[in-house]
């Protein structure tokens, strides 16, 4: 008959058996320990992996940059009615501000403009010319003073003239013609006699008839009334 035990292990003793059963056990318990560390890894690759600077700003930044403790302290003081007045006063004395400077930028502007318009203007103003005090200069300012009001004549026809009747001498006087024999002798450069002055004198001018310019505007002016112009004059007149 065969025997039921298996070969060979019937002669293992007691010691051998215990070594043996140890064995298997650590054999079943390292495989427990290699089955288990998988799964979790296998579980942890499936996550998503997340910075963590990334997380930790998205979870304790605000939309304005502040933390939430920053923020918890902003809204704190704002609350109070004290602050609130104090950053509105604070806020409506620099938008006053604000609106002084932005005022008086404009001020300074429209000056300096007005200033540059003024200058410009002095600068186009025409200056009174220097005449020289000589019958070259008083004809050429009577002829400044004739163009103003619209008299007509030229250097020609009034240098002629005068040289006809007084040859340039302001101070000179008919003492023998009809009108100093009635009493109204011609006088200055143009020979006119006081009547006639006093009727023709130009506003301006100095109202003396010994005057060089007064007299030959006043001359002038009646010569383009009785002939047309002092041009057409070409004898006693």
């Amino acid at each position: 008959m065969f025997s039921s035990r298996t070969p060979g292990l019937s002669r293992l003793n007691k010691a051998q058996k215990a070594s043996m059963a140890g064995v298997a056990a650590a054999g079943v318990a390292a495989v427990t320990f290699s089955l288990v560390p998988g799964t979790a890894v296998a579980a942890e690759s499936q996550a998503p992996v997340q910075s963590p600077v990334t997380s930790t700003v998205s979870t304790s930044a605000t939309d304005n940059g502040r933390t939430p403790a920053v923020s918890a302290i902003i809204a704190k003081q704002f609350g109070s009615p004290d602050t609130a007045a104090k950053v509105q006063a604070v806020a409506q004395k620099t938008a006053s501000e604000k609106t002084k400077a932005e005022e008086k930028a404009v001020a300074k502007a429209k000056a300096d403009a007005k200033k540059r318009g003024d200058e410009a203007a002095n600068r186009s103003t025409v200056r009174k010319p220097v005449y020289k005090d000589n019958l070259d200069g008083w004809i050429r300012e009577s002829l400044d003073i004739m163009k103003k009001h619209k008299i007509p004549g030229s250097y020609e026809g009034l240098h002629r003239n005068i040289l006809r009747e007084s040859s340039g001498n302001p101070k000179a006087i008919n003492l023998w013609d009809i009108n100093a024999q009635n009493g109204i002798p011609s006088k200055g450069l143009l020979q006119v006699i006081p009547p006639t002055f006093k009727a023709y004198h130009v506003k301006g001018t100095p109202f003396d008839i010994y005057d060089p310019v007064a007299n030959i505007v006043a001359a002038a002016n009646y010569a383009a009334d009785k002939y047309g112009s002092m041009d057409n004059v070409n004898s006693a007149y």
